[in-house]
């Protein structure tokens, strides 16, 4: 029997979270899906979506800071260096955020529920930018358009409001050189939405893993790796082609949101459990 003023303990059950997460990613995969790439050949979205990249590249022409181009041309002529982050792009989006997951379930209890919760509303709030701001990413910009591929290119009518708007310069690194998966053929063709580009969750998802993790690294060389995992992440998923770096900006922006969610629904939890617990 436990007594009133006695302190509550923190239980969380890994089947429960495994559950919990699982149903989640799932719904997420459903709902992003269905603002996705494979299921709108014939559609307008590819246009917005094209559309929208232009307005993109037009903000960061207006503040100087138009460079992706020129940053995958700095790294293209090492195809050892394109072909690891074609592999980083593809997992570390994952693992890593599960690796920290874990971490926090087995070494952080006390706040385990608190990051779940932002994890969470981060990738809900994404899903919304991927449903209202569909957004063609660099690499495809010079790519066909359905039903061949996911790109620019047959748009014609748009194409001409815009100078050398053919000729992007953009390479899709890992078709052209590999990777985990290809997002023009097979599973990655079918349940990839090509067009969830802005926020980005790489630099989402690798800022969680910085602000959960950092109360733990007690030594300086583990400070320094969580603090350059998301530098290191952008500097992928710019190189590759993948995402405008002003998709960061919006990883950063959900990232703040969701926290914000999640922590009043962590202090509304807790306060009902003080209640039930009294």
């Amino acid at each position: 029997m436990t007594h009133a003023g006695a302190p509550r303990e923190h239980r969380t059950l890994w089947w429960k979270e495994a559950l919990i997460v699982s149903a989640f990613y799932a719904i997420y995969t459903l709902v992003r899906n269905l603002f996705g790439s494979a299921l709108v050949s014939g559609s307008q979205v590819p246009v917005e979506a094209f559309l929208n990249a232009m307005r993109v590249i037009r903000v960061e022409r207006a503040i100087g800071l138009y460079h992706e181009e020129s940053i995958q041309e700095w790294f293209l002529p090492h195809v050892n260096v394109i072909k690891f982050f074609n592999v980083w792009y593809g997992t570390a989006h994952f693992f890593v955020t599960l690796g920290v997951f874990i971490a926090l379930f087995v070494l952080r209890p006390d706040v385990f529920a608190l990051w779940r919760n932002c994890l969470a509303a981060m990738t809900a709030l994404a899903i919304v930018g991927f449903a209202f701001f569909p957004l063609m990413p660099p690499r495809l910009l010079d790519a066909p358009c359905p039903p061949d591929g996911y790109g620019a290119v047959c748009i014609e009518h748009e194409l001409r409001n815009y100078n050398d708007a053919e000729n992007f310069g953009y390479v899709d690194t890992i078709k052209e050189f590999g990777g985990p998966w290809a997002f023009d053929r097979g599973p990655g063709k079918s349940l990839s939405n090509q067009y969830a580009a802005m926020p980005s969750l790489h630099i989402g998802w690798s800022t969680w893993c910085v602000f959960a993790m950092f109360p733990l690294a007690r030594r300086r060389w583990m400070r320094i790796a969580l603090l350059v995992y998301p530098a290191i992440t952008l500097t992928c998923i710019v190189m590759t082609g993948n995402h405008f770096w002003i998709d960061g900006v919006g990883g950063l922006v959900v990232f703040g949101g969701g926290y914000w969610i999640g922590a009043r629904i962590h202090a509304w939890n807790e306060r009902r459990l003080a209640r039930s617990h009294g």
